[in-house]
Formats: C-alpha cells, sequence, structure tokens
C-alpha cells in the first residue's frame, strides 16, 4: 500500500510540474471571432483562360453584390499555368450560407456569370482560413506585385510550431523590402497549413530584397529554427488581373487588380 501511494504521489506531482505548451495562434481570437476568409482556385482549360477573365470582369458585379472580394490574381510563377485565386470574406458560416442560397436564387448571376463560366474552368478548390491574431490584413501602399507562400507544416498544431512561425514571418518583414498583406492558417483543407500573403514593389525588388535577407543571420536563424517544423513551402507569384467593380449596395466603385486588390474595412 505504502508503495502505490509512492508511486501516485509521484505521478501527481510530475503532472502538476509538467509544462504546459501554449499557442500564439491555436486559440484565443482565431476561434471566438467568426470572420473568415475562403480560398477559391479555379484551374482554367488553357484555351478558355481569356474568355473567362473577359467574363469575369464584365459581370464580377453580380457576385460581389452578395459578398467581399479581398483580391483576385491569376498565378504567373510557380504554379500551375491558367490559374485564378480568388478570397472572399464571410462574417461567419451562416452569412456564408446565406449568401450561396441567395446566389442560387439569383437567376440574373446564374444566366450571364455562372453558367458561362463553367465550361471554361477544368478544376476547382476551396479552403477556409482564418487570419491569425497577430495580424491584419493590410493595404499595399502603392502598385505592385503579390506573392502566396504556402507552408505545410507538420503536424501537431500551432501550439509546436506557432511561435517559430510568427518569429520567422517579423524576420522578415523588419527587413523592409517586402509588406505583409495577411497570414491565414487553415481550417478546412490540408491540416497544419499556413498561408502568407505579401506585396512586393516588383519581381526584380523582391529578389534583390530576399537575396539580402538571407545574408542577415536573424533571417537565417530564424529559417532554421522554422524550417525544422515545417514539411513543404511553395511560393507563387500573382500575375497582374485588372477588375472594375461596381456594387450598387454601396454605390462605389472600386478598382482592384494585382497592383492595388484590396479594399480594406468596408463591408460589401
Amino acid at each position: 500500500m505504502l508503495a502505490l501511494r509512492s508511486r501516485l504521489t509521484r505521478a501527481l506531482t510530475a503532472r502538476r510540474l509538467a509544462p504546459q505548451v501554449c499557442s500564439s495562434f491555436a486559440t484565443g481570437p482565431r476561434q471566438t471571432d467568426g470572420t473568415f476568409y475562403e480560398f477559391r482556385t479555379y484551374y482554367l482549360k488553357p484555351s478558355k483562360m481569356n474568355e473567362f477573365l473577359e467574363n469575369f470582369k464584365k459581370n464580377v458585379h453580380l457576385r460581389t453584390a452578395h459578398s467581399e472580394l479581398i483580391g483576385y490574381w491569376s498565378v504567373e510563377f510557380g504554379g500551375r499555368m491558367n490559374t485564378v485565386f480568388h478570397i472572399w470574406k464571410y462574417d461567419n458560416f451562416a452569412h456564408r450560407a446565406a449568401v450561396r442560397k441567395a446566389l442560387a436564387k439569383d437567376k440574373v448571376w446564374q444566366e450571364q456569370f455562372l453558367i458561362p463560366n463553367l465550361a471554361l474552368i477544368d478544376k476547382q478548390e476551396s479552403e477556409i482560413a482564418y487570419l491569425v491574431p497577430w495580424c491584419k490584413i493590410e493595404k499595399p501602399p502603392k502598385n505592385g506585385i503579390y506573392e502566396l507562400v504556402t507552408f505545410q507544416m507538420k503536424p501537431g498544431g500551432p501550439a509546436l510550431w506557432g511561435d517559430a512561425f510568427k518569429r520567422v514571418i517579423h524576420t522578415h518583414i523588419n527587413q523592409g523590402y517586402s509588406k505583409l498583406i495577411g497570414v491565414f492558417h487553415a481550417e478546412y483543407g490540408a491540416l497544419n497549413r499556413v498561408h502568407v500573403l505579401w506585396w512586393n514593389e516588383c519581381a526584380d525588388t523582391r529578389a534583390a530584397g530576399r537575396h539580402l535577407a538571407h545574408e542577415d543571420p536573424r533571417v537565417v536563424a530564424a529559417g532554421i529554427h522554422n524550417g525544422e517544423k515545417r514539411a513543404s513551402v511553395q511560393q507563387v507569384l500573382l500575375g497582374k488581373l485588372d477588375i472594375h467593380m461596381y456594387k450598387p449596395e454601396t454605390k462605389l466603385y472600386l478598382s482592384l487588380c494585382i497592383k492595388n486588390l484590396f479594399k480594406m474595412d468596408q463591408r460589401s
């Protein structure tokens, strides 16, 4: 009996003293704030890319009348050609469900936008992501290009790799050659996936800035530490896409393109 009591005492003591692993974005605002972003990727038939883009530009107002479009791009380097990528913002899942229901009843949108475009698309993908709590969507300072970097982190979740990831992002921000637009943690899609959207003045300044950054020991150290916790990384350069949108409910014209593709802090 004494031996059993001693073993129980040691086990309980060890449990009380065990360090608690905390995450910078596994809990908290990401969970309590219902706002999320849907990443949609359309792989178009090679001969239909221009037709799709022209139809989208002409009729995009039919879609943005229902929910807010954050940005729309075409893939230039680093991914499958003839691909468009866009981000939509929703207040919560009930909001998205209501939008999809309204679209299903919108005959004009279906006839002028949906049906013509469906025949041009080879494949579609959708992913739901939250902004991490230590980041908000920023507006680019001027015209430029965008880069989407996707990190597939090792299993374990942000509780294990969140702090190291935050540090490596901030070391690049501190270099000043690129501006952070947003960091998104996937909720539906591949687990442990993080998307980072950057703005650069142009592809050449981005290349020169990264070259200098990788000579900085702080960037190198943070990169090595974060690299131990990731499985893979993909970098995609997003090419120019001009879209002019009219939103009837706000009476506001917006010019969105790869050089200025963000409408910030304004509800559609």
